[in-house]
C-alpha cells in the first residue's frame, strides 16, 4: 500500500513502463506539480525539514552581499547588473546581503534582482521577506529566463537538490541504477537490464578502475554550462556554496531528510527532501569548457574567514545584549566548524567568472 499520493503515482508508472532511473524518481519527488516536495511546502527552518546557513546567522548573508559588491567593483562597476539568486529559500540570505550592501550605494542603485525559484510556497515567502527593499525584482522558473547582460550569481545549497543520475559498475560495464518494485511489492533500488553504451569513456579517468559494485553519480543538468557561458561572454561572477566533494569519486550520496533527521530515500516520496553531493570537479570542468575562469573550490570555513566573518561576528557581539552573545558564537561555530553537524569543512565554495574579472574576493590566499 502506498504511503503517500506520490508513491501511488510512482508505483503506477513503474507497473506501466518498468523500473525508473534514480534521476526520474528524484525529479518526481522534488518537483511533481501536485505532490512534489518543493511545490507543496516551505521546507526551511526549525519547523521544516532542514536549516541552511542564512537561517543560522545573518552574518552569512551579509558577507555574501559584500562579496557581490566587491565582485561588481572588479567587473568595472557596470551601471546595470543583474543580481541573480538560484533557489533563494525564504529570501533571508538576499535580505541580509542587500542590507550589508547599503555601504556601497552605487552597487545598490545598479542592481535589478532576479530570483530563480520553482516553489510557489517559497516564492510567496520571498515576496513577503523582500517587500520593503527599494530594488526592482523579478522571479523566473529557470536561469535561462534572466535577461542578457552582466550578472552576479549567488547559489547556496541549491545544486545538491538537482536530480542526480547513478550507475553501478559490473564486470562488463556500467548499468543505470533504478527504482523498482521488489518481490514484496515495495519500492527498492535495482539495476537496469542493459549496460550503458560507451560509459567507460564518459566517466572520469580516476573511476575507470573502480571496483565491481561501485556507484558513480553525475548530473546531466546544464546549469553549470549555462552559468559558465553566460559569465564568459556577457561578463560577471558567480559564487556557489554547497556540500560535496572536490574531486570526482565513486559513492552513493543520495540522502533524504525529514524533520531534521536522515530517513530512507524510498520512504514517503514527496514528503521528504532528497539531495546528493555536488561533484565540484565536474562542475568546474563544465564552467571552464564554456570559457569561464574557476576559482576554488575551497572549504566554506576558509571562504568565510577570508571574507572577515570573525571580525563581523565580534562587531555584532559587542552590540548585542549579553544573552545573545553566546547565540552569535554558536552560530559562527556551526558555519566554520569541522564537526559532523557543522558546515565549515563539508560545505565547499566555488567561484566562476569572466576571465576579465581577475581574482574573486574570498579566494585569495589567507592573510598572514
Amino acid at each position: 500500500m502506498a504511503s503517500t499520493p506520490l508513491e501511488a503515482e510512482i508505483r503506477r508508472r513503474i507497473m506501466l513502463a518498468g523500473p525508473m532511473p534514480v534521476r526520474q524518481f528524484m525529479t518526481l519527488c522534488l518537483s511533481h506539480p501536485e505532490h512534489g516536495y518543493y511545490t507543496t511546502r516551505d521546507p526551511l527552518g526549525r519547523d521544516g525539514d532542514f536549516i541552511t546557513s542564512p537561517e543560522i546567522s545573518q552574518v552569512f548573508g551579509e558577507l555574501l552581499g559584500l562579496w557581490a559588491a566587491s565582485a561588481w567593483h572588479r567587473m568595472g562597476q557596470p551601471e546595470n547588473v543583474r543580481l541573480v539568486e538560484l533557489g533563494p529559500g525564504r529570501g533571508t540570505m538576499m535580505l541580509d546581503a542587500l542590507r550589508a550592501a547599503q555601504v556601497v550605494p552605487a552597487f545598490r542603485s545598479a542592481i535589478v534582482l532576479h530570483l530563480v525559484e520553482i516553489s510557489p510556497a517559497l516564492r510567496e515567502r520571498q515576496r513577503q521577506a523582500l517587500a520593503t527593499l527599494d530594488v526592482p525584482m523579478l522571479w523566473h522558473e529557470t536561469f535561462d529566463e534572466v535577461p542578457d547582460g552582466p550578472a552576479i550569481v549567488l547559489a547556496n545549497e541549491m545544486f545538491d537538490a538537482l536530480p542526480v543520475n547513478q550507475a553501478i559498475k559490473q564486470f562488463n560495464g556500467w548499468y543505470e541504477r533504478v527504482v523498482e518494485l521488489n518481490s514484496e511489492g515495495n519500492l527498492a533500488f535495482g539495476m537496469a537490464n542493459e549496460v550503458i553504451p560507451l560509459f567507460d569513456q564518459l566517466v572520469p579517468a580516476s573511476l575507470r578502475d573502480a571496483p565491481i559494485g561501485a556507484i558513480y553519480e553525475w548530473r546531466a543538468d546544464n546549469l553549470p554550462l549555462a552559468i559558465g557561458r553566460r559569465l564568459a561572454h556577457q561578463g560577471g561572477a558567480a559564487l556557489v556554496i554547497d556540500y560535496g566533494h572536490v574531486e570526482s569519486a565513486p559513492g552513493d550520496t543520495l540522502q533524504a531528510v525529514g524533520s531534521h533527521a536522515f530517513v530512507n530515500p524510498l520512504e514517503s516520496p514527496g514528503q521528504v527532501d532528497l539531495t546528493a553531493h555536488v561533484d565540484f570537479q565536474q562542475f568546474a570542468s563544465a564552467a571552464e569548457s564554456m570559457g569561464a575562469r574557476v576559482h576554488g573550490p575551497i572549504e566554506q570555513g576558509k571562504l568565510l574567514r577570508n571574507l572577515g566573518i570573525e571580525k563581523r561576528a565580534a562587531t555584532l557581539r559587542a552590540a548585542a545584549p549579553p544573552n545573545k552573545a553566546a547565540e552569535i558564537d554558536s552560530a559562527v561555530k556551526r558555519l566554520l566548524g569541522e564537526g559532523p553537524t557543522e558546515m565549515g569543512k563539508l560545505f565547499k565554495a566555488i567561484g566562476i567568472a569572466s576571465p576579465a574579472v581577475g581574482k574573486l574576493p574570498g579566494f585569495e590566499p589567507e592573510p598572514q
